[in-house]
C-alpha cells in the first residue's frame, strides 16, 4: 500500500545518553504535533538525522531499531558533516542570505561539498524505504537538492516541498554562487509552498531569470513536467496550547511567577538565540520607551527569554554578550529595590511554563528583523483565553500576512516601536478583547492540522494536473482508429496552427512559406467536401493569407484577433485596444539595440520579440530580463505576457485561439473535429474541442492534447494518411 515519507534535517525526536544506554522521546515542535498524523499512521515514515554523532554500528542499530518502532528512518551523520553541512553550509551560508544578512554569509567550497554529499545521503536512505506510488514530503533549507535527486532516480513519484524560512528576493539570491543548483533541486518536486505570497513571488522571478522558467499563477512547466508553487502560511495545534493554557499546572505555576513579580504591566519577548530575532534592537526601543515614558517606571516589565542557539560560533556568543549587556545597562539605569525593568532568562521552559507566561503578559513583543513564520505570536494569541491582551508584530515575519489586527511595526523603526508599546498598554479592554478574538478566530480555523491537510490536497492536485496533461504517443493503432473515424464521419472540421504544426522554425520568420508538400496536403484536405480546415495561427494575417489565399480554407489569424471565412473578407473577432503598443514597442526596441539578431515582428494587436538568430545564452539571458520587465510593466493592465519557442509575445488578455476556434464550433453539426498545434497559444484551441475530438501536440511537453507526435513531419504524415495519398 503507497505510504507517505516525511523527510526533515532533524527527527522529530530527543536522545540523550544516558550511563551506556540511549533514551529516545518525542519532540513536541509545532511541525512534530502537526505531522504526527501523517507519519504515525498505518505504515508512513518521517526520516532524518537523530541529531547525535554516531559513530559505533551497535549503537547506530540499537537507536535505528527503537526509531523504526516510532514509525522513524535514521539518517546518520558525521561530527565533520554535520560542522560542515549543518552549522556550515545551511546556517552560515544559506541561513544570512534567505534572511537578507549577506554580509554575514561564508562562501566556502568545502560546506557546498558537504551539502551535496549530505542532500545525496538522504537520497540514498530513501531508496531503502521508496516504494511504487509513495509520496515524499521534504521540509526546509537544508535539503534544497533532494527533490531533485529524487526526480533523476524516481521519475513518476510524488514529491512535495515546503520552506519553513523566507525565500530571498532575487537580487539576494543571486549572490550564491551555487543558486542555479540550488533551485533546480527545489524544481524537482511537484509542489513547492512557502509561508507568504512574497516568498513565493521571489522563488517564482529567481526562477525565471536563472532558469528560464516562467509561470503563470504559480504553474511552471520544468522539462515536460508541471510543477506548482503556492503560498501555505503554517499554523499551530491552537487546541494544545489553549488547553495547556487552563492546565492546573500552568495556573499554578502563573500564581507563583505573579506574586513574584508583583502588580506590574507585563511586557513579553521569546526567542531563539539569532541574529534576525532582533533582540537587541527590542531592548534599545524598551530603553527608549522607559526613558521617554517615565509614568511606566516601576510598572511596567519585560520578561525576555532567549532560548540558546548555537552560542559556541562566536558571532553568536557576540551577540548572546551583548544581549546581556543591554539588560544590565537597561537594568542599572532604571531599576529599583522592588522593581526589575527586564526578567531575563537565557534558557528554554518546559510548555506549562511558557503557558503561564503568555497567560499573565499583557503585551507580546515579536519584532523579527527577518523571519519565515514565527509561531511565538500565534501560541501567544492561542493561550489568551481572556482574550485580555495586544501583539505587537513584526511586519518582516511572515504571520503578520495573517494577523492584521496585531499592532504592526517596523523593527528597524525604533520610534514606530516606542509608540507601540505606550499603545498596546494604554489599549481599552474592549478594544484589546475585539482584536484578539479575531485573530483567535482565524487562527483556530487555519491551524497546523488545516495546513497539513491543505498541502497534502495542493500536493494530489498537482498530480492530477500532471496526469491530465500527460499527452499519449500517437501510435499506428491511434491513427487506424482515427482513419475510421474520419471515413465514417459527414461534416468534419479540422484546425491546422502553422508554424512548428504544418512547418519547421526558420530563422527568419518569413522564410517559412509552404513548401510543394504542404501546398498539396491543403489542396487534397479542402478536395474534400466533408472537410472545412481551419489555419488557425498567430501570424499577421495578411502573410497567412498571401501564402495560403489559393486554398478553400477559413483563417484565424493573430491568436483570434482576425478571422475570414473562405471566400469572406478579414473581420475582427473581437473589438480590442491596441493604444498600449507604442509604449511597449519602445520597451522591445530597447532589447533589440541591446541583443544583436534580435528582432520586433508587429501585428495589429500583438508584438513579438524574436530572438531565435541571437548567441546561445545571451538570448536566453535577455529573454529573461525582457519577461520580467514586461510582466512588471503590464501588471496592473489587461495585457498578457506570454513565452514561447524563442519568442515573447504581449498581447491583449482577451485574445486567444480558444474563443475564436469555439465559435467556428457552433458554424455546423460537426461530427468529427481535429485540433493540431504545437505551443502554449494552442492550449487554448486544444481545450475548446468537445471531447470527442482528436487533437494532437507537437513536441513532448505537457499538453491539454490527447496524442503527441515528435515534428511538424509526423503531422504531414497523419494528414497524408487520411486523405489517403
Amino acid at each position: 500500500m503507497p505510504k507517505t515519507i516525511i523527510v526533515s534535517n532533524r527527527l522529530p525526536v530527543k536522545i540523550q545518553r544516558v550511563q551506556k544506554k540511549f533514551e529516545l522521546k518525542p519532540s513536541e515542535g509545532g511541525l512534530a504535533t502537526g505531522l504526527g498524523s501523517v507519519y504515525k499512521d498505518g505504515d508512513n515514515i518521517w526520516l532524518g538525522w537523530p541529531g547525535l554523532a554516531v559513530n559505533k554500528g551497535e549503537e547506530r542499530e540499537a537507536i535505528t531499531d527503537s526509531l523504526i518502532s516510532m514509525n522513524m528512518r535514521p539518517v546518520f551523520l558525521t561530527k565533520n558533516e554535520i560542522e560542515e553541512y549543518y552549522e556550515g553550509f545551511s546556517n552560515e551560508t544559506l541561513w544570512p542570505n534567505f534572511h537578507y544578512f549577506n554580509q554575514y554569509i561564508i562562501y566556502d567550497d568545502a560546506f557546498w561539498a558537504a551539502y551535496q554529499k549530505v542532500n545525496k545521503k538522504f537520497e540514498k536512505a530513501l531508496e531503502q524505504v521508496i516504494e511504487e506510488g509513495d509520496t515524499v514530503w521534504i521540509h526546509d533549507y537544508q535539503l534544497l537538492l533532494l527533490p531533485t535527486l529524487l526526480r533523476n532516480k524516481y521519475p513518476d513519484i510524488s514529491i512535495g516541498f515546503f520552506l519553513h524560512i523566507p525565500f530571498p528576493s532575487y537580487e539576494s539570491f543571486r549572490l550564491l554562487p551555487w543558486r542555479r543548483e540550488l533551485l533546480e533541486g527545489m524544481l524537482g518536486s511537484d509542489f513547492i509552498g512557502f509561508h507568504t505570497y512574497d516568498d513565493m513571488r521571489h522563488f517564482l522571478s529567481s526562477v525565471n531569470r536563472l532558469a528560464g522558467i516562467g509561470n503563470t499563477n504559480g504553474r511552471m512547466k520544468v522539462g515536460n513536467r508541471l510543477v506548482m508553487a503556492d503560498a501555505l502560511p503554517m499554523g499551530i495545534d491552537y487546541d494544545k496550547y489553549a488547553d495547556a493554557a487552563a492546565h492546573p499546572d500552568t495556573l499554578s505555576r502563573e500564581v507563583r511567577y505573579r506574586t513574584s513579580l508583583g502588580e506590574v504591566q507585563l511586557i513579553l519577548s521569546i526567542d531563539r538565540l539569532d541574529y534576525s530575532k532582533g533582540i537587541a534592537q527590542r531592548l534599545g526601543a524598551f530603553e527608549k520607551f522607559l526613558a521617554e515614558n517615565q509614568e511606566f517606571v516601576g510598572k511596567v516589565s519585560l520578561l525576555m527569554v532567549v532560548v540558546p542557539s548555537r552560542d559556541s560560533v562566536p558571532m553568536y556568543a557576540n551577540l548572546k554578550s551583548e544581549i546581556e549587556l543591554l539588560v544590565g545597562r537597561i537594568n542599572g539605569r532604571f531599576g529599583r529595590i522592588n522593581w526589575a525593568p527586564i526578567h531575563y532568562f537565557y534558557r528554554s521552559f518546559p510548555l506549562h511554563a511558557l503557558s503561564s507566561f503568555y497567560r499573565m503578559a499583557d503585551v507580546a513583543l515579536v519584532t523579527p528583523l527577518r523571519d519565515g513564520m514565527n509561531l511565538v505570536c500565534k501560541e501567544y494569541i492561542a493561550s489568551k483565553l481572556d482574550q485580555n491582551g495586544v501583539l505587537i508584530l513584526s511586519e518582516m515575519a511572515g504571520s503578520s500576512k495573517e494577523l492584521s489586527d496585531a499592532i504592526l511595526i517596523n523593527p528597524n523603526d525604533e520610534g514606530q516601536m516606542v509608540k507601540a508599546m505606550k499603545e498596546a498598554l494604554t489599549m481599552p479592554l474592549a478594544e484589546r478583547k475585539s482584536r484578539m478574538q479575531i485573530m483567535q478566530a482565524s487562527l483556530r480555523r487555519y491551524n497546523i492540522h488545516a495546513w497539513v491537510k491543505l498541502f497534502m490536497q495542493r500536493l494530489n492536485y498537482v498530480k492530477e494536473e500532471q496526469e491530465n496533461l500527460q499527452t499519449k504517443p500517437l501510435t499506428d493503432l491511434i491513427k487506424n482508429e482515427m482513419l475510421k473515424a474520419y471515413k465514417k464521419s459527414k461534416k468534419r472540421i479540422i484546425f491546422l496552427d502553422y508554424d512548428g504544426t504544418l512547418v519547421g522554425f526558420k530563422a527568419n520568420p518569413l522564410d517559412a512559406g509552404p513548401d510543394k508538400e504542404l501546398k498539396g496536403l491543403i489542396y487534397d484536405l479542402c478536395q474534400d467536401k466533408k472537410n472545412r480546415v481551419v489555419i488557425i495561427s498567430g501570424r499577421d494575417r495578411q502573410v497567412l493569407h498571401g501564402w495560403l489565399s489559393d486554398f478553400p480554407v477559413d483563417f484565424i489569424a493573430e491568436h483570434g484577433v482576425w478571422n475570414k471565412k473562405q471566400g469572406g473578407k478579414w473581420r475582427k473577432f473581437v473589438e480590442v485596444d491596441n493604444s498600449w503598443q507604442e509604449e511597449f514597442y519602445a520597451i522591445l526596441e530597447n532589447y533589440v539595440n541591446r541583443t544583436p539578431g534580435s528582432f520586433i515582428e508587429r501585428k495589429d494587436y500583438s508584438l513579438v520579440w524574436h530572438y531565435r538568430k541571437v548567441e546561445t545564452g545571451l538570448g536566453e539571458l535577455r529573454s529573461r530580463e525582457l519577461t520580467s520587465h514586461l510582466k512588471y510593466v503590464s501588471s496592473e493592465r489587461d495585457i498578457q505576457v506570454q513565452e514561447g519557442d524563442m519568442v515573447i509575445e504581449v498581447k491583449n488578455s482577451n485574445v486567444n485561439k480558444g474563443l475564436a476556434s469555439a465559435s467556428w464550433l457552433k458554424q455546423d453539426n460537426f461530427d468529427f473535429f481535429m485540433a493540431c498545434g504545437d505551443d502554449w497559444t494552442d492550449e487554448d484551441t486544444f481545450m475548446a474541442m468537445p471531447d470527442s475530438a482528436h487533437t494532437v501536440k507537437v513536441g513532448a511537453a505537457s499538453s491539454s492534447a490527447k496524442y503527441r507526435v515528435k515534428d511538424y513531419k509526423e503531422i504531414r504524415a497523419l494528414l497524408e494518411l487520411l486523405v489517403n495519398r
